[in-house]
């Protein structure tokens, strides 16, 4: 006789959930104009698989790279370099980001001074407001990307004392 357990709802409505989640879709993205570098294949090689708990998913355009529902967290290699500007700029960890907040809660970071650019766009609702973090974590492969120039601010510019 042939004895079978059934298989309770609930251990079927884990398996189903563990199948999905291995399946997340693939993120839509468009490559940036210059994605084709191979500047950007060393950065994209290097990009974490994880950032602030969430895993990297997988895109479907070059020099890419995404993590997190939504998803939460995107970057692009290859985006036209920023020329000077008054723009609010970051530096972490050695890497000028000029900051764009025109889309809040979405923050979008390009860098400046390496060519080509590197742009992060943040949902900071899921990310808790740690964007600071998110650059800290991607330091290492932006780094490939050697830095040309850099941001100042106004203690970086000469004083001159009126008579």
């Amino acid at each position: 006789m042939n004895a079978r357990k059934p298989i309770s709802a609930l251990a079927l409505a884990l398996a189903v959930s563990l199948f999905l989640s291995a399946c997340a879709p693939t993120v839509a993205m468009l490559p940036a104009r210059d994605a084709v570098n191979p500047k950007c294949a060393d950065v994209i090689v290097r990009l974490p698989a994880t950032l602030l708990g969430q895993s990297m998913r997988t895109t479907d355009a070059q020099a890419t790279g995404a993590w997190g529902d939504g998803p939460s967290i995107t970057l692009r290699c290859g985006v036209e370099p920023p020329g000077p500007t008054v723009t609010l700029c970051y530096a972490v960890k050695g890497i000028d980001w000029l900051e764009d907040s025109s889309r809040k809660p979405i923050y979008t970071f390009t860098t400046y001074g390496r060519n080509p650019a590197v742009q992060v766009t943040i949902d900071a609702t899921p990310v808790q407001g740690q964007t600071t973090l998110v650059l800290d974590r991607l330091a290492v492969a932006v780094r490939m990307i050697a830095q040309r120039s850099r941001c100042i601010n106004i203690n970086d510019l000469p004083t001159t004392t009126g008579r």
